[in-house]
Protein backbone atom coordinates (compact mmCIF):
# COMPACT_ATOMS: atom_id res chain seq x y z
CA UNK A 1 0.00 0.00 0.00
CA UNK A 2 1.43 3.37 -0.91
CA UNK A 3 2.19 5.64 2.34
CA UNK A 4 2.86 9.28 1.80
CA UNK A 5 6.10 11.05 3.64
CA UNK A 6 7.55 14.41 4.11
CA UNK A 7 11.15 14.43 3.01
CA UNK A 8 13.95 17.20 1.94
CA UNK A 9 15.85 16.91 -0.91
CA UNK A 10 19.15 18.73 -1.54
CA UNK A 11 19.13 20.94 -4.84
CA UNK A 12 22.26 20.58 -5.84
CA UNK A 13 23.66 17.20 -5.49
CA UNK A 14 20.02 14.92 -4.60
CA UNK A 15 20.51 13.97 -1.54
CA UNK A 16 17.87 12.95 0.26
CA UNK A 17 17.25 13.60 4.25
CA UNK A 18 14.37 13.12 6.82
CA UNK A 19 14.69 16.72 8.44
CA UNK A 20 16.03 20.30 7.17
CA UNK A 21 19.83 20.70 7.37
CA UNK A 22 21.34 23.77 6.84
CA UNK A 23 24.50 22.05 5.06
CA UNK A 24 24.26 19.13 2.43
CA UNK A 25 26.72 16.47 3.88
CA UNK A 26 26.84 15.02 0.51
CA UNK A 27 28.38 18.01 -1.29
CA UNK A 28 28.95 21.02 1.51
CA UNK A 29 26.31 23.34 0.18
CA UNK A 30 24.41 25.69 2.25
CA UNK A 31 20.69 25.96 2.50
CA UNK A 32 20.12 23.88 -1.21
CA UNK A 33 17.60 21.31 1.14
CA UNK A 34 13.84 22.05 0.02
CA UNK A 35 10.98 19.87 1.11
CA UNK A 36 8.92 17.58 -0.86
CA UNK A 37 5.96 14.82 -0.66
CA UNK A 38 6.05 11.71 -1.92
CA UNK A 39 4.46 8.66 -1.95
CA UNK A 40 6.54 5.31 -0.99
CA UNK A 41 5.30 1.72 -2.75
CA UNK A 42 4.48 2.58 -5.94
CA UNK A 43 8.30 2.30 -7.17
CA UNK A 44 7.86 -1.38 -6.14
CA UNK A 45 5.62 -1.67 -9.51
CA UNK A 46 8.22 -0.58 -11.91
CA UNK A 47 10.98 -2.62 -11.49
CA UNK A 48 14.49 -1.23 -12.96
CA UNK A 49 16.24 -3.10 -15.95
CA UNK A 50 19.39 -2.43 -18.04
CA UNK A 51 19.12 -0.26 -20.91
CA UNK A 52 18.93 -3.08 -23.00
CA UNK A 53 15.55 -4.20 -21.30
CA UNK A 54 16.37 -6.68 -19.81
CA UNK A 55 18.05 -7.54 -16.20
CA UNK A 56 21.93 -6.44 -16.27
CA UNK A 57 24.79 -9.04 -16.34
CA UNK A 58 28.13 -8.56 -16.15
CA UNK A 59 29.95 -9.09 -19.76
CA UNK A 60 33.41 -8.86 -20.51
CA UNK A 61 34.53 -6.12 -22.36
CA UNK A 62 35.86 -8.18 -25.43
CA UNK A 63 32.81 -9.87 -26.20
CA UNK A 64 30.86 -6.18 -26.11
CA UNK A 65 30.23 -5.63 -30.03
CA UNK A 66 31.48 -2.34 -30.96
CA UNK A 67 28.63 -0.05 -32.39
CA UNK A 68 29.45 2.40 -35.13
CA UNK A 69 28.95 5.74 -34.30
CA UNK A 70 26.70 7.24 -37.36
CA UNK A 71 25.67 10.79 -35.99
CA UNK A 72 22.48 12.61 -37.73
CA UNK A 73 23.17 16.08 -39.53
CA UNK A 74 21.23 17.99 -37.53
CA UNK A 75 21.09 20.72 -41.52
CA UNK A 76 22.52 23.31 -38.75
CA UNK A 77 26.30 23.55 -38.62
CA UNK A 78 26.49 25.64 -35.66
CA UNK A 79 25.06 23.13 -33.90
CA UNK A 80 26.66 20.42 -35.21
CA UNK A 81 29.88 21.84 -33.80
CA UNK A 82 28.58 22.28 -30.64
CA UNK A 83 27.07 18.78 -30.81
CA UNK A 84 30.90 17.39 -31.59
CA UNK A 85 30.18 16.87 -35.72
CA UNK A 86 26.15 15.68 -34.93
CA UNK A 87 23.61 13.95 -33.22
CA UNK A 88 24.48 10.67 -31.65
CA UNK A 89 21.53 8.30 -31.72
CA UNK A 90 20.31 7.51 -28.22
CA UNK A 91 22.14 10.41 -26.67
CA UNK A 92 20.12 12.95 -24.25
CA UNK A 93 20.89 16.21 -24.45
CA UNK A 94 20.20 19.08 -21.93
CA UNK A 95 19.59 22.68 -23.15
CA UNK A 96 19.75 25.47 -20.84
CA UNK A 97 19.09 29.15 -20.64
CA UNK A 98 17.05 32.27 -19.91
CA UNK A 99 13.57 32.82 -20.50
CA UNK A 100 12.79 34.47 -23.44
CA UNK A 101 16.73 34.02 -24.81
CA UNK A 102 14.88 31.63 -28.41
CA UNK A 103 15.48 27.99 -26.67
CA UNK A 104 12.05 26.82 -28.21
CA UNK A 105 12.67 28.88 -31.36
CA UNK A 106 15.93 26.99 -31.57
CA UNK A 107 14.40 23.49 -31.20
CA UNK A 108 11.46 24.54 -33.23
CA UNK A 109 13.59 25.52 -35.98
CA UNK A 110 16.09 22.39 -35.96
CA UNK A 111 12.58 20.28 -35.83
CA UNK A 112 11.39 22.08 -38.90
CA UNK A 113 14.71 21.81 -40.75
CA UNK A 114 14.81 17.96 -40.55
CA UNK A 115 12.91 17.20 -43.80
CA UNK A 116 13.83 13.97 -43.80
CA UNK A 117 12.80 12.57 -40.21
CA UNK A 118 10.18 12.38 -38.18
CA UNK A 119 10.01 14.50 -35.53
CA UNK A 120 8.31 14.62 -32.12
CA UNK A 121 7.76 18.34 -30.31
CA UNK A 122 6.25 18.04 -27.27
CA UNK A 123 5.79 21.50 -25.37
CA UNK A 124 4.28 21.34 -21.23
CA UNK A 125 4.38 24.76 -21.52
CA UNK A 126 2.57 26.26 -24.81
CA UNK A 127 -0.51 25.51 -26.45
CA UNK A 128 -0.55 24.00 -30.48
CA UNK A 129 -1.50 27.08 -31.66
CA UNK A 130 0.99 29.08 -30.26
CA UNK A 131 3.47 26.38 -31.55
CA UNK A 132 1.74 26.92 -35.26
CA UNK A 133 2.43 30.56 -35.20
CA UNK A 134 5.93 30.50 -33.88
CA UNK A 135 6.61 27.89 -37.02
CA UNK A 136 4.77 29.92 -39.49
CA UNK A 137 6.98 33.14 -38.24
CA UNK A 138 10.13 30.67 -39.14
CA UNK A 139 8.64 29.79 -42.61
CA UNK A 140 10.15 26.40 -42.60
CA UNK A 141 7.38 23.69 -44.01
CA UNK A 142 7.98 20.30 -42.69
CA UNK A 143 5.53 17.72 -43.06
CA UNK A 144 7.03 15.24 -40.88
CA UNK A 145 6.99 17.18 -37.26
CA UNK A 146 4.46 16.43 -35.08
CA UNK A 147 3.49 18.45 -32.24
CA UNK A 148 2.09 16.85 -28.74
CA UNK A 149 0.91 19.19 -25.89
CA UNK A 150 1.09 16.91 -22.78
CA UNK A 151 3.36 16.84 -19.36
CA UNK A 152 3.00 13.22 -18.42
CA UNK A 153 5.65 11.11 -18.89
CA UNK A 154 3.43 7.64 -19.54
CA UNK A 155 1.73 9.38 -22.53
CA UNK A 156 4.27 10.70 -23.92
CA UNK A 157 6.13 7.13 -24.04
CA UNK A 158 2.96 6.26 -25.61
CA UNK A 159 3.32 8.44 -28.06
CA UNK A 160 6.85 7.71 -28.88
CA UNK A 161 6.26 3.81 -29.16
CA UNK A 162 3.01 4.38 -31.59
CA UNK A 163 4.21 7.33 -33.71
CA UNK A 164 8.06 5.57 -33.53
CA UNK A 165 9.98 9.44 -34.50
CA UNK A 166 13.59 9.63 -34.97
CA UNK A 167 14.15 12.41 -32.90
CA UNK A 168 12.09 13.36 -29.44
CA UNK A 169 11.93 17.07 -28.05
CA UNK A 170 10.59 18.19 -24.54
CA UNK A 171 10.27 21.63 -24.28
CA UNK A 172 10.74 21.63 -20.92
CA UNK A 173 11.88 18.82 -18.25
CA UNK A 174 10.53 21.17 -15.54
CA UNK A 175 6.85 20.47 -16.84
CA UNK A 176 6.77 16.72 -16.69
CA UNK A 177 5.26 14.75 -14.30
CA UNK A 178 5.57 10.77 -13.63
CA UNK A 179 3.31 8.72 -11.26
CA UNK A 180 5.97 6.82 -9.76
CA UNK A 181 6.29 10.22 -7.84
CA UNK A 182 3.95 12.03 -5.96
CA UNK A 183 5.00 15.71 -6.09
CA UNK A 184 4.54 18.59 -7.96
CA UNK A 185 5.72 19.18 -11.48
CA UNK A 186 9.30 21.19 -11.42
CA UNK A 187 10.25 19.46 -8.14
CA UNK A 188 13.52 17.83 -7.29
CA UNK A 189 12.47 14.25 -7.69
CA UNK A 190 9.93 15.03 -10.41
CA UNK A 191 12.87 16.71 -12.30
CA UNK A 192 15.01 13.70 -11.58
CA UNK A 193 12.28 10.31 -12.27
CA UNK A 194 11.21 12.44 -15.23
CA UNK A 195 14.67 12.76 -16.84
CA UNK A 196 15.37 9.09 -15.73
CA UNK A 197 12.15 7.80 -17.74
CA UNK A 198 13.54 10.17 -20.83
CA UNK A 199 16.58 8.53 -20.01
CA UNK A 200 15.94 4.96 -20.57
CA UNK A 201 13.81 5.77 -23.43
CA UNK A 202 16.65 7.45 -25.14
CA UNK A 203 18.86 4.48 -24.82
CA UNK A 204 16.83 1.73 -25.30
CA UNK A 205 14.83 3.30 -28.50
CA UNK A 206 17.91 4.98 -29.78
CA UNK A 207 15.49 7.80 -29.74
CA UNK A 208 18.16 11.22 -29.69
CA UNK A 209 16.09 13.42 -26.91
CA UNK A 210 16.31 16.94 -26.56
CA UNK A 211 15.31 18.55 -23.24
CA UNK A 212 15.07 22.20 -22.90
CA UNK A 213 15.76 23.48 -18.96
CA UNK A 214 14.93 26.65 -17.26
CA UNK A 215 17.77 28.07 -15.08
CA UNK A 216 17.38 30.03 -12.01
CA UNK A 217 18.58 33.45 -11.43
CA UNK A 218 22.77 32.68 -10.43
CA UNK A 219 22.86 31.16 -14.25
CA UNK A 220 22.48 27.38 -13.41
CA UNK A 221 19.66 24.89 -14.58
CA UNK A 222 17.00 24.41 -12.53
CA UNK A 223 16.46 21.55 -10.66
CA UNK A 224 18.93 18.99 -8.82
CA UNK A 225 22.84 18.85 -9.71
CA UNK A 226 22.11 15.33 -10.53
CA UNK A 227 20.15 16.06 -13.81
CA UNK A 228 23.79 17.39 -15.79
CA UNK A 229 25.08 13.98 -14.70
CA UNK A 230 22.27 11.92 -15.70
CA UNK A 231 22.22 13.80 -19.58
CA UNK A 232 25.09 13.21 -21.90
CA UNK A 233 25.43 16.28 -23.18
CA UNK A 234 24.54 20.03 -21.75
CA UNK A 235 24.66 22.99 -23.90
CA UNK A 236 23.98 26.63 -22.67
CA UNK A 237 22.27 28.64 -24.83
CA UNK A 238 23.38 32.35 -23.80
CA UNK A 239 23.44 36.23 -24.67
CA UNK A 240 22.50 39.27 -23.73
CA UNK A 241 18.72 40.31 -25.03
CA UNK A 242 20.16 43.83 -25.62
CA UNK A 243 21.81 42.17 -28.37
CA UNK A 244 20.64 39.88 -31.38
CA UNK A 245 23.73 37.55 -30.66
CA UNK A 246 22.81 34.29 -28.87
CA UNK A 247 25.86 31.82 -28.35
CA UNK A 248 25.16 28.05 -27.67
CA UNK A 249 28.42 26.77 -25.63
CA UNK A 250 28.82 22.98 -24.85
CA UNK A 251 29.29 22.70 -20.68
CA UNK A 252 29.42 18.67 -20.74
CA UNK A 253 29.94 16.46 -23.98
CA UNK A 254 30.38 12.98 -23.86
CA UNK A 255 31.25 12.60 -27.58
CA UNK A 256 32.95 15.54 -28.43
CA UNK A 257 34.80 18.77 -27.33
CA UNK A 258 33.28 20.33 -24.25
CA UNK A 259 34.21 24.15 -25.11
CA UNK A 260 32.93 24.19 -28.37
CA UNK A 261 30.34 27.16 -29.22
CA UNK A 262 27.74 28.31 -31.93
CA UNK A 263 26.90 31.49 -33.15
CA UNK A 264 23.80 32.93 -33.88
CA UNK A 265 21.63 36.09 -34.78
CA UNK A 266 18.04 36.53 -33.51
CA UNK A 267 15.74 37.89 -36.44
CA UNK A 268 12.31 38.43 -36.63
CA UNK A 269 12.23 34.99 -38.53
CA UNK A 270 13.78 33.18 -36.23
CA UNK A 271 18.01 32.28 -35.61
CA UNK A 272 20.70 33.05 -38.40
CA UNK A 273 23.98 31.31 -38.13
CA UNK A 274 26.49 33.56 -37.90
CA UNK A 275 29.42 31.27 -40.02
CA UNK A 276 32.21 34.39 -39.76
CA UNK A 277 32.04 35.66 -36.01
CA UNK A 278 35.23 37.82 -36.50
CA UNK A 279 33.22 40.44 -39.06
CA UNK A 280 30.52 40.81 -36.97
CA UNK A 281 32.27 41.28 -33.18
CA UNK A 282 34.63 43.57 -34.95
CA UNK A 283 33.08 47.51 -35.02
CA UNK A 284 33.14 49.60 -38.45
CA UNK A 285 35.21 52.96 -37.12
CA UNK A 286 36.01 55.51 -39.76
CA UNK A 287 39.14 57.01 -37.24
CA UNK A 288 41.05 55.45 -34.84
CA UNK A 289 40.58 56.29 -31.04
CA UNK A 290 42.39 55.26 -28.32
CA UNK A 291 41.34 52.68 -25.70
CA UNK A 292 40.84 50.10 -28.50
CA UNK A 293 42.60 46.57 -29.37
CA UNK A 294 41.76 43.87 -30.99
CA UNK A 295 42.34 40.05 -29.58
CA UNK A 296 42.76 36.94 -31.45
CA UNK A 297 40.92 34.00 -28.99
CA UNK A 298 39.85 30.60 -29.86
CA UNK A 299 36.87 29.41 -28.43
CA UNK A 300 37.19 25.45 -28.54
CA UNK A 301 38.41 24.71 -32.08
CA UNK A 302 36.86 27.68 -33.72
CA UNK A 303 39.76 31.12 -33.42
CA UNK A 304 38.07 34.57 -33.70
CA UNK A 305 38.90 38.13 -34.02
CA UNK A 306 37.11 40.09 -30.77
CA UNK A 307 37.07 43.89 -30.24
CA UNK A 308 38.15 44.77 -26.78
CA UNK A 309 37.63 48.98 -25.34
CA UNK A 310 38.72 50.25 -22.38
CA UNK A 311 38.49 53.70 -20.96
CA UNK A 312 40.98 55.39 -18.28
CA UNK A 313 40.06 58.51 -16.46
CA UNK A 314 40.51 60.42 -13.26
CA UNK A 315 38.19 59.10 -10.39
CA UNK A 316 35.81 61.85 -10.19
CA UNK A 317 34.44 60.51 -6.28
CA UNK A 318 37.66 59.97 -4.78
CA UNK A 319 36.99 56.43 -4.71
CA UNK A 320 38.48 54.20 -8.32
CA UNK A 321 35.92 52.41 -9.47
CA UNK A 322 36.92 48.86 -11.67
CA UNK A 323 33.81 47.71 -14.38
CA UNK A 324 34.17 44.79 -16.81
CA UNK A 325 31.61 43.84 -18.98
CA UNK A 326 32.29 40.21 -20.70
CA UNK A 327 35.49 39.76 -18.69
CA UNK A 328 36.56 38.35 -15.35
CA UNK A 329 36.92 41.63 -13.26
CA UNK A 330 39.14 39.71 -11.07
CA UNK A 331 41.41 39.11 -13.59
CA UNK A 332 41.03 42.67 -14.49
CA UNK A 333 42.59 43.47 -11.04
CA UNK A 334 45.10 41.37 -11.41
CA UNK A 335 46.70 43.32 -14.77
CA UNK A 336 45.95 46.62 -13.19
CA UNK A 337 48.11 45.18 -10.02
CA UNK A 338 50.76 43.99 -12.57
CA UNK A 339 50.78 47.61 -14.67
CA UNK A 340 50.93 49.60 -11.60
CA UNK A 341 54.01 47.29 -9.83
CA UNK A 342 55.94 46.30 -12.83
CA UNK A 343 55.71 48.80 -15.34
CA UNK A 344 55.13 51.60 -13.51
CA UNK A 345 51.79 52.99 -14.06
CA UNK A 346 49.74 55.28 -11.97
CA UNK A 347 46.27 53.90 -12.04
CA UNK A 348 45.33 53.17 -8.89
CA UNK A 349 44.06 56.86 -8.68
CA UNK A 350 41.97 55.91 -11.75
CA UNK A 351 38.52 54.57 -12.75
CA UNK A 352 38.85 51.80 -15.43
CA UNK A 353 35.93 50.45 -17.46
CA UNK A 354 36.36 47.73 -19.65
CA UNK A 355 34.27 46.17 -22.23
CA UNK A 356 34.11 43.00 -24.31
CA UNK A 357 31.80 44.51 -27.83
CA UNK A 358 29.04 42.31 -29.29
CA UNK A 359 28.09 41.28 -25.71
CA UNK A 360 29.92 38.04 -25.92
CA UNK A 361 32.03 36.82 -22.61
CA UNK A 362 35.66 35.61 -23.01
CA UNK A 363 37.50 33.63 -20.70
CA UNK A 364 40.87 32.98 -23.25
CA UNK A 365 43.63 33.89 -21.20
CA UNK A 366 44.96 35.15 -24.53
CA UNK A 367 43.00 38.31 -24.13
CA UNK A 368 45.64 39.53 -21.99
CA UNK A 369 47.40 41.52 -24.14
CA UNK A 370 44.65 43.38 -25.79
CA UNK A 371 43.26 44.43 -22.24
CA UNK A 372 46.60 45.85 -21.48
CA UNK A 373 47.23 47.29 -24.63
CA UNK A 374 43.80 49.10 -24.60
CA UNK A 375 43.96 50.15 -21.00
CA UNK A 376 47.62 51.72 -22.45
CA UNK A 377 45.94 53.16 -25.24
CA UNK A 378 43.45 55.07 -23.15
CA UNK A 379 45.94 55.82 -20.18
CA UNK A 380 47.92 57.68 -22.62
CA UNK A 381 45.13 58.79 -25.36
CA UNK A 382 46.96 57.11 -28.28
CA UNK A 383 45.20 54.79 -30.68
CA UNK A 384 45.84 51.37 -31.75
CA UNK A 385 46.31 51.15 -35.47
CA UNK A 386 43.08 48.84 -36.80
CA UNK A 387 45.28 46.45 -38.54
CA UNK A 388 46.79 44.78 -35.63
CA UNK A 389 46.51 42.50 -33.16
CA UNK A 390 47.18 40.47 -29.76
CA UNK A 391 47.25 37.16 -28.65
CA UNK A 392 49.35 36.47 -25.62
CA UNK A 393 48.52 35.95 -21.58
CA UNK A 394 50.38 38.01 -19.40
CA UNK A 395 51.98 36.83 -15.87
CA UNK A 396 52.14 38.36 -12.67
CA UNK A 397 56.17 39.22 -13.24
CA UNK A 398 54.92 41.23 -16.72
CA UNK A 399 56.08 38.76 -18.54
CA UNK A 400 54.48 37.69 -21.74
CA UNK A 401 53.58 34.38 -21.71
CA UNK A 402 52.45 32.08 -24.49
CA UNK A 403 49.32 30.42 -26.02
CA UNK A 404 47.54 27.50 -27.56
CA UNK A 405 47.11 27.42 -31.35
CA UNK A 406 48.87 30.14 -32.25
CA UNK A 407 48.72 29.40 -35.67
CA UNK A 408 45.47 29.26 -36.00
CA UNK A 409 45.12 32.65 -34.49
CA UNK A 410 47.44 34.37 -37.02
CA UNK A 411 45.61 32.54 -39.71
CA UNK A 412 42.38 34.32 -38.48
CA UNK A 413 44.16 37.81 -38.20
CA UNK A 414 45.61 37.37 -41.73
CA UNK A 415 42.65 35.87 -43.54
CA UNK A 416 40.67 39.49 -41.95
CA UNK A 417 43.47 41.43 -43.38
CA UNK A 418 45.34 42.48 -40.46
CA UNK A 419 48.88 44.07 -40.95
CA UNK A 420 50.80 43.21 -37.43
CA UNK A 421 50.08 40.75 -34.70
CA UNK A 422 51.85 40.77 -31.27
CA UNK A 423 52.52 37.43 -29.86
CA UNK A 424 54.28 36.13 -27.57
CA UNK A 425 58.14 35.45 -28.30
CA UNK A 426 58.28 31.57 -26.45
CA UNK A 427 55.29 31.08 -29.01
CA UNK A 428 58.16 31.63 -31.99
CA UNK A 429 59.69 27.57 -31.35
CA UNK A 430 58.34 25.76 -34.18
CA UNK A 431 56.45 29.23 -36.06
CA UNK A 432 56.93 29.22 -39.68
CA UNK A 433 56.62 32.99 -40.75
CA UNK A 434 56.58 32.04 -44.48
CA UNK A 435 53.21 30.70 -43.97
CA UNK A 436 51.74 34.09 -43.58
CA UNK A 437 51.46 37.44 -44.94
CA UNK A 438 50.56 39.20 -41.97
CA UNK A 439 53.83 40.54 -40.08
CA UNK A 440 54.10 38.69 -36.38
CA UNK A 441 55.83 40.78 -33.23
CA UNK A 442 57.06 38.51 -30.64
CA UNK A 443 57.25 40.38 -27.23
CA UNK A 444 59.12 38.97 -24.01
CA UNK A 445 57.28 41.81 -21.04
CA UNK A 446 54.37 44.83 -20.73
CA UNK A 447 57.54 47.34 -20.99
CA UNK A 448 58.37 46.37 -24.38
CA UNK A 449 55.03 46.10 -25.61
CA UNK A 450 54.65 49.62 -24.49
CA UNK A 451 57.58 50.48 -26.42
CA UNK A 452 56.80 49.35 -29.67
CA UNK A 453 53.45 50.23 -29.20
CA UNK A 454 53.65 54.11 -28.58
CA UNK A 455 57.40 55.03 -28.76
Amino acid sequence: MAKTKTVFFCRNCGNESPKWVGKCPACGEWNTFAEETVVTGKAAKNPKTSFAGEKARPVQIKEIVSGREDRINMQSVELNRVLGGGLVPGSLILIGGEPGIGKSTLMLQVALALENMKVLYVSGEESQQQIKMRADRIGIKNENCYILTETSTAEIINHVENLKPDLLVIDSIQTLQTDTVEATAGSISQIRESAAEMNRLAKVSQIPVFLIGHITKDGSIAGPKVLEHMVDTVIQFEGDRHYGFRILRAVKNRFGSASELGIFEMHAHGLREVTNPSEILLSQREEDVSGVAISATVEGLRPMLIETQALVSSAAYGTPQRSGTGFDLRRLNMLLAVLEKRSGFRLSAKDVFLNIAGGIRVDDPAIDLAVIAAILSSNEDIPIGSKIAFAAEVGLSGEIRAVNRIEARISEADKLGFEKIFISKYNEKGLDHQKFNIEVVPVASVNQLFGLLFS
